[in-house]
């Protein structure tokens, strides 16, 4: 079986440099075998999706941003795993958050763009319980953010 590193470059996809926490935080916490990932937000190098799905973000651009929050938790997961993306045992749970309008309902089906690229990248390990949960407002008006426990060795 391949590496998530060779799947991911199956996939064109490069990890990023890890964002830097924006406030009073650290991007994740070591407790045992359990790492708990701070929210990654829709931001790339492209400067991010950013607005409320349903007015300003289309649906498929609303499943690129969840994504992109995926992208950006598994740079968060190879820090964590000081550089070695084979160390993660499990994508345990994920926490998303679509900035959703009042007529917008199809919020699972936007967090599944982050769900999808995991069990593309992992594969069975990427398997993981979830929450799917609109909100009024995000941080900096990105679309999308989405934290993460995982199961390191």
């Amino acid at each position: 079986m391949s590496s998530p590193e060779d799947r991911l470059a199956a996939l064109g996809l490069t990890l990023p440099t890890p964002n830097a926490p924006v406030a009073n935080y650290v991007p994740f916490v070591r407790v045992g075998d359990l790492v708990h990932i701070s929210g990654q937000v829709s931001v790339d190098a492209s400067g991010g999706i950013r607005g409320v799905v349903g007015e300003d973000v289309d649906f498929d651009t609303a499943v690129k941003a969840a994504r992109i929050c995926a992208v950006n938790l598994m740079a968060q997961m190879k820090a964590a795993c000081d550089g070695d993306l084979s160390r993660l045992v499990r994508v345990v749970k994920l926490g998303g958050f679509v900035q959703a309008g009042p007529a917008f309902f199809d919020i699972p089906k936007v967090v599944n763009g982050c769900s999808d690229l995991m069990v593309e990248v992992f594969g069975d390990a990427g398997r993981h319980a979830r929450s799917a949960v609109g909100v009024y407002r995000l941080p900096m008006n990105f679309a999308v953010e989405v934290d993460a426990v995982v199961q390191v060795r």
